[in-house]
């Protein structure tokens, strides 16, 4: 049911009517990926339907990473984040990541950089500039780009011809308004223009809302000395991490508030009110990290969230909406079609179409009103792997190995009672609390929050799609914080501190990035697409596992859950008009080097039916490995489906850490279903259930992995 904000039913109709071009709707017309050529004068805007079914197509991008121009079904990007469309239908696009250029989609696909090559910072004509993670993007009437350089602390200006000057920021982070040559700014993120010339900026870092007038001049709008929450005028008014910017038609800004999770606005006297926002306390807010903005002519704002990929819909009558089909709805079990992953780019095409900037995904899509059950057009959620050396571990010695204590897929509760709240989604290193916490590759942040938890046990960091996990970030084991410019120690309007590692910063293996925790062990998590896969095929030096997985027990339970246990001869009797059963084994996994008490998990869990001389039965020649631990779910109950009740960990509470695996059901490459064994189909009689539980290393169980039943 659409939700109701009292708040914006007041506010919305005033502000939300913007001009095209500020609002970032251009005349861009893309049907089903392929650009059309424009019309010497654009068609009005369409009425815009409010809460629609979305499809999802490609525009480019094959959720690779790479540098690749020419034709959009082979050009690849790295860090695709902001997105504008000038009058003629080109689609520019800024491209962070490895790549810190400037790209432009031609209306016949073709992919070009207009700007930038090496990362860097220097002025001149397409590739003799330089940029240094570029974000945000806005376009003038004259089709000049404005850039917000995030790496280089500086906004940029391009022309439509690749001149590339530096409108404000010196390139050093810091706080000072005046002129816009000797201005600072800190890891700004988002940029809007308006029609007078104004520049608007979203200084992420330094929580605040910036602007350049057209005679240069920088000035703060609103926002104080910390991060926080807090509406009011100007100076007094807190934000925390804003990220994006739309302008409404009477000069009004809108601030995606990212870490507040909120909409805000500020107006011309500097008044700083909420439009909406999700509740600190509520964790099952839907609406989180608003990362960009997007507004139609109608009065229709869009929101893309950096929580599972959502968009949102808040209409001039003040309803917030998501827009299905963007994320995998679990309840539905539509869990193919392609997905959106970090949202963090939108414009508006001709035909109210949003033009999506998926940076997470390396591509640009088109999300439009759902024309047919079938339409959707699949993309891989995960391109191969490219080669590479075998990982470096997070604790020194960095090329030996260490115990692994957890691996991918395993079943964790949380404090709430739930034994089954969440897939374990990377590898567990042993290590003692305070020792220091290492990169185990290079790489460079991308996200605008790329680090949580301060002073929590969960506390953590991500570098590119690796995530550090169980540390205290840039700080040593008495919490003093790391000489090191890449972490900076801030505290909230309440004094609280945290830490900050800006979008942006690089780093190279072997660089400290925090100290262990009381966990006692570094989480690692390989997060591709927005999608834990199992790091264990990333690799670590040294690392062996040459012991087979242990099976401890083989149940068959009816659909309630109970299990069948009447017995004759040894052979358990099952119902022959029974319908649905559920396949539950109980096993565990050891590595070599760990301790005897260490229990891990499998990686694959599948079984066959046999005639009782072990003959498979017809579609049974091979193991049904509906479980393989690959690539997780991104829904957190999908471990519901994966493990039985009575599965937990001791870490939250279970006496004994057990693995009771539901070998019919299926979760594997992202996607969970539920399943089941019929015997019904089959004639009465003796059988055998074979159970195949392997390990990572292709280890597998050969004792004690037969159950012998009777149908009758």
């Amino acid at each position: 049911m659409p939700r109701k904000i009292p708040r914006l039913r007041f506010v919305l109709p005033v502000i939300l009517c913007a001009a095209a071009i500020i609002g970032g709707v251009a005349w861009f017309a893309i049907k089903g990926g392929a650009p059309s050529k424009p019309s010497d004068r654009p068609a009005p805007a369409p009425r815009t339907p409010f809460g629609w079914a979305a499809q999802v197509t490609p525009i480019v991008g094959d959720a690779a990473a790479g540098m690749v121009d020419g034709a959009a079904r082979t050009a690849r990007f790295s860090d695709p984040y902001g997105v504008v469309v000038d009058r003629s239908g080109n689609l520019y696009v800024a491209d962070a990541g490895e790549n810190n250029r400037i790209r432009r989609i031609a209306v016949d696909g073709t992919v070009a950089t207009l700007a930038g090559a090496a990362e860097g910072f220097a002025d001149g004509v397409g590739a003799q500039a330089s940029f240094n993670t570029p974000s945000g993007l806005a376009i003038d009437e004259a089709g000049n780009l404005y850039v917000a350089d995030t790496g280089n602390n500086a906004i940029r200006k391009i022309t439509p011809q690749g001149v590339v000057t530096t409108l404000g920021g010196d390139g050093s982070a810091g706080y000072r308004d005046g002129a816009a040559a000797q201005a600072r700014f800190n890891g700004p993120i988002g940029v809007a223009v308006d029609h007078g010339g104004n520049v608007y900026v979203a200084d992420t870092y330094n929580d605040r809302i910036r602007m350049i007038s057209a005679a240069g001049i920088v000035s703060t709008l609103a926002g104080g000395n910390s991060p926080g929450y807090r509406d009011g005028a100007a100076a007094q008014a807190l934000f925390d991490t804003p990220c994006a910017l739309a302008l409404a038609a009477n000069g009004d800004v809108l601030v995606a508030d990212t870490r507040n999770n909120a909409i805000r606005t500020v107006n011309r006297a500097g008044q700083v009110g909420t439009l909406l926002r999700a509740e600190p306390e509520d964790r099952a807010a839907l609406f989180k990290r608003p990362l960009s903005l997007a507004l139609t002519t109608d009065g229709f704002l869009y929101v893309g969230s950096g929580v599972h990929g959502r968009l949102f819909q808040v209409s001039p009558g003040g309803e917030l909406r998501g827009l299905s089909g963007v994320d995998i709805d679990f309840a539905s079990g539509d869990d193919t079609a392609l997905r959106l992953v970090q949202p963090s780019g939108i414009a508006i095409a001709a035909d109210g179409a949003l033009l999506v900037a998926d940076a997470d995904m390396h591509g640009v899509r088109r999300v439009a009103p759902r024309q047919s059950a079938a339409a959707s057009v699949a993309l891989p959620q995960n391109a191969p792997p490219a080669a590479q050396p075998k990982l470096a571990w997070p604790v020194k010695p960095q090329h030996s190995p260490h115990e692994i204590v957890g691996t991918v897929g395993e079943v964790r509760g949380n404090d709430d009672g739930d034994s089954r709240d969440h897939f374990h989604a990377g590898v567990d290193v042993r290590a003692d609390m305070g020792t220091p916490v290492l990169a185990v590759a290079a790489g460079k942040v991308g996200d605008a929050l790329a680090n949580w938890g301060y002073g929590d046990l969960s506390e953590g960091l991500c570098i590119d799609a690796l995530c550090y996990i169980h540390m205290r970030v840039g700080r040593s084991e008495k919490n003093a914080v790391q000489d090191d410019p890449r972490f900076a120690q801030v505290g909230d309007e309440r004094g609280k501190p945290r830490m900050r590692v800006k979008r942006g910063a690089r780093f190279a293996v072997g660089d400290v990035l925090g100290t262990v925790n009381r966990m006692f062990h570094v989480h690692l998590e390989y997060v591709p697409n927005g999608s834990a896969v199992n790091s264990l095929g990333m690799g670590f030096e040294g690392m062996r596992d040459s012991i087979a997985p242990r099976i401890e027990s083989i149940q068959l339970q009816d659909r309630n859950g109970a299990p069948l246990a009447k017995k004759r001869a040894g052979r358990l009797l099952v119902p022959a008009d029974a319908a649905e059963l559920s396949i539950v084994v109980g096993a565990y996994d050891q590595m070599d080097g760990n301790s005897a008490r260490r229990r891990l998990g499998l990686y694959k869990v599948g079984y066959q039916i046999l005639h009782a001389n072990g003959e498979p039965l017809p579609g049974f020649e091979q193991p049904l490995c509906n479980l393989e631990f690959n690539r997780l779910p991104p829904d957190r109950d999908s471990v519901k489906l994966a493990y039985a009740e009575g599965s937990g960990e001791t870490v939250h509470g279970s006496a004994a850490t057990r693995f009771l695996y539901v070998a019919t059901n299926t979760v594997r490459d992202g996607h969970a279903k539920r399943g089941s064994w019929r015997p019904a189909a089959l004639p009465r009689g003796d059988y055998l259930i074979r159970i195949f539980a392997a390990d990572f290393a292709g280890n597998v169980a050969t004792v004690g992995r037969d159950l012998a039943v009777t149908l009758e």
